[in-house]
């Protein structure tokens, strides 16, 4: 993309700003070097990366990219074997640490919102912790090299103070001396060229032994380093020059350390500097309220409420415009201060900033091109030096942009043919127009020549726009208005100001009838679009109010749907508590008939007693309550006779019918027997008719009132459930008869039958223990059970 033409649409601009975001030199050195890219699906992969960046910097925030920085010329100088200072070292355990603090980040925004391209580039990034923690063990926060980071530089450091302090001791008991004190200038100590020294006046030199060091500027003092130190001095020095050649070789050693991850890391930089990039387009969204266009390589630009990027957002009157579908070209005229270049400005920048992976001022459904380029003749550039007059500058750049331009180029013109005749300028920009209209470039530029209203009028694929203006208040609104041609406005104007009535009138009389019927017919046009905009308005009221209802009615429907769910949870929940509250009654009417049949001998059977209970267990509702069927099927009179099963509703329980007089019915409910009318109960199962061809095998445990209680059940032939209701009601009985011991016959067959009954026995409560029968009993045929 030609540099002066995005100069000229100020994209350098849009650059400065996201380089301030960027929040690493990385990022900025990405930003910096960034430029509209020309190819739809890189374009896309940009947005798209733009897109997780500003999700993720919505839910958690921007990544932590503290401690990174550009070590690109420390590790190269590692690789060909330098050794790295402090700072350095200190600077590739950060930028090393902080990269895997992005990469963290970034793995648990994915797992919360998926941003998989970010995730994708951040696993790229190798970690090497063992190399930080080398680093930070040997240099501290300041750069420092730290006692630690050796044991021989541990030992060269404690010496080196211990002598420092053994000099000073020395120094401060002499100038503590009477006799020294009338000699100094000052009783201090101080260091000259790394040796400790003490100022001397000039005048006590021959009296004071020791090396000259330093003398002041007006040589009234001497800074001597008393030859009782000479020695310590000396030693001193050697212990720094031993210092300084363990801190090398510390040095030396997490170079090496460094080097052997060069390539690593330089990868890591070149990552580092993509997630901020990045996260500072992201930013920049945030600041803008911009929003992610849709991309397209077919020459379409729809922009909604598109705004300028560099003026105020709360000043800037959006844009709204379309071009690349029913049209190829927009011919805006028009008076100037009206906006018109703003307007150019805004299309090529927006889509230079959509082209480059960032997002757009304006609103959501915005869509816009990737062009194979954007040119701009845009302002006077007139220049002396070069004898260019206004005319010629613009002709200079059409011509180049003529010769550049492509099927799927954008062109900008602004003020096309000013400068020159206006019979020939408009000649000229009819035929500019023509040119690169047949060529199939999308095509905006403005004019002030009437011509090109009638040209953009009869041209398929052209259409004319101009910029709104207000008489009433003689100031432009700057919005754009396509498909409406510009009006001069100039007798309106001059008539607005106080210019006289027969100077304007003479004025009119000076213009063609032509040209009047055109102004005329733009006036009509005009005012046709302010009543059918204030209709527009009006109705666009009227479905705001019809949402707003809507929007109402449905909230309405909702709670309505909420306090029926509520009522129905809440009778449901009733029915279930007054169900438990039979449930416990019966229980104890229960318990209270077997008290009566274990104290009294009555003969109530056991088992009658345990079904009792099982429906009541039955009667408890889970989610829907029985509802009544009103005593018939399917609308169908029901017959009932002697044998069948019913539903007594008043009971909520099923029964099986005795006796039946007129249009009651004597019920067996459980242990009970009860008159219920006809009305009150259903059919559910009819008395199934006796096959006597067919017997069932049974157990031959009997239950009626005068049989005696066998103490052996058979139960050879049934299944396990069955078995198991039957050794239920048969233990239940014995217990009841005082038995000590049953037997329960199940055969020997593949064992299922007895392993299920045994396992049902360890936990009977009538049961104390059971075994297999004994020779003569059975065998495994037989389980012996001794009842408590």
């Amino acid at each position: 993309m030609d540099a002066k033409i995005l100069t000229t649409l100020e994209y350098p601009k849009i650059l400065n700003r996201l380089t301030g975001l960027a929040s690493t030199t990385l990022g900025k050195a990405v930003t910096e070097q960034l430029q509209p890219v020309t190819e739809l699906e890189e374009v896309k992969l940009l947005l798209q990366a733009t897109d997780e960046a500003y999700a993720a910097d919505r839910l958690k925030g921007s990544a932590p990219f503290g401690g990174v920085a550009d070590i690109s010329a420390p590790l190269h100088r590692a690789r060909i074997g330098g050794t790295l200072n402090p700072a350095e070292l200190l600077d590739i355990a950060s930028t090393s640490r902080g990269g895997r603090r992005v990469k963290k980040h970034i793995e648990t925004i994915h797992e919360e919102h998926p941003i998989p391209m970010l995730r994708s580039v951040s696993e790229g990034i190798s970690e090497h912790k063992s190399l930080e923690d080398a680093i930070f063990a040997c240099i501290d926060e300041q750069a420092e090299v730290l006692d630690s980071a050796s044991s021989e530089l541990g030992a060269i450091r404690r010496e080196l103070r211990t002598g420092e302090s053994r000099i000073r001791e020395k120094l401060e008991s002499m100038i503590r001396s009477s006799s020294v004190q009338k000699m100094l200038q000052d009783a201090i100590i101080t260091l000259r060229n790394d040796r400790y020294v003490i100022p001397v006046k000039q005048e006590y030199r021959s009296s004071f032994g020791g090396l000259v060091h330093d003398q002041s500027g007006s040589g009234a003092t001497l800074f001597i380093e008393p030859e009782a130190i000479v020695a310590m001095n000396n030693r001193l020095r050697e212990m720094k020059a031993a210092e300084q050649r363990e801190i090398e070789k510390i040095l030396q050693k997490l170079t090496a350390h460094a080097a052997e991850y060069v390539e690593d890391l330089l990868v890591n930089l070149d990552l580092l500097g993509q997630l901020d990039f990045a996260f500072a387009k992201a930013r920049l969204a945030h600041e803008m309220k911009a929003t992610q266009p849709r991309m397209n390589d077919r020459g379409f630009l729809k922009l909604k409420r598109g705004r300028h990027p560099l003026i105020d957002r709360h000043k800037v009157v959006p844009l709204d415009v379309e071009l690349g579908n029913q049209f190829t070209a927009i011919i805006v005229t028009g008076p100037n201060t009206g906006g018109k270049t703003v307007s150019l400005k805004t299309i090529g920048l927006l889509s230079l900033m959509a082209m480059s992976g960032l997002f757009v001022p304006a609103e959501e459904g915005s869509q816009l091109c990737v062009f194979d380029a954007i040119y701009a003749d845009i302002g006077d550039e007139q220049s002396i030096e070069q004898s260019l007059s206004t005319f010629s500058s613009h002709l200079t750049n059409i011509i180049r942009i003529l010769k550049a331009m492509t099927s799927k180029s954008l062109v900008l013109l602004d003020e096309l043919g000013a400068g020159t005749d206006p019979a020939e300028g408009s000649a000229l920009a009819i035929a500019i127009l023509e040119h690169i209209h047949a060529l199939g470039s999308r095509i905006v530029a403005t004019t002030h020549y009437s011509e090109l209203k009638a040209y953009a009028y009869n041209r398929k694929g052209v259409i004319n726009a101009s910029m709104e203006f207000d008489i009433a208040s003689l100031s432009p609104t700057y919005r754009l208005l396509v498909g409406v041609p510009g009006r001069s406005n100039a007798f309106a104007i001059a008539e607005r100001l106080g210019l006289q009535r027969s100077i304007i009138d003479h004025a009119r009389g000076e213009v063609s009838e032509e040209d009047l019927r055109v102004e005329n017919m733009i006036a009509s046009l005009e005012e046709n679009r302010l009543s059918a905009e204030s209709e527009r308005q009006s109705a666009e009221s009227l479905r705001m109010q019809l949402e707003k209802l809507r929007s109402k009615q449905e909230e309405e429907r909702q709670r309505f749907e909420d306090q029926k769910e509520k009522l129905l949870l809440k009778a449901k929940d009733e029915a279930r508590e007054a169900v438990a509250k039979a449930k416990r009654e019966a229980e104890e009417i229960i318990a209270e008939l077997r008290k009566l049949a274990m104290e009294e001998g009555a003969s109530v059977k056991e088992h009658k007693l345990i079904e009792a209970r099982r429906k009541l267990d039955d009667a408890m509702p889970e989610q829907q309550s029985a509802k009544r069927k009103g005593g018939s099927q399917g609308g169908k009179p029901q017959k009932i006779e002697a044998g069948d099963e019913v539903m007594v509703y008043s009971l909520n329980q099923k029964g099986l019918i005795v006796d039946i007089q007129g249009t009651d019915a004597t019920v067996q409910l459980g242990i009970m027997k009860m008159k219920v009318s006809l009305d009150d109960m259903e059919l559910v199962k009819t008395k199934a008719p006796e096959k006597a061809s067919q017997p069932r095998a049974a157990a031959s445990l009997t239950r009626t009132r005068d049989d005696s209680v066998r103490m052996e059940l058979d139960l050879r032939g049934e299944n396990l459930e069955e078995a198991i209701m039957e050794v239920d009601r048969f233990l239940d009985e014995s217990f009841l008869s005082g038995f000590g011991q049953v037997y329960i016959i199940h055969g020997k067959g593949t064992g299922v039958l007895r392993t299920g009954i045994q396992q049902y026995l360890r936990r009977h409560s009538h049961v104390k223990s059971f075994r297999n029968g004994n020779y003569g009993e059975g065998g495994i045929g037989v389980t012996v059970a001794e009842l408590k």
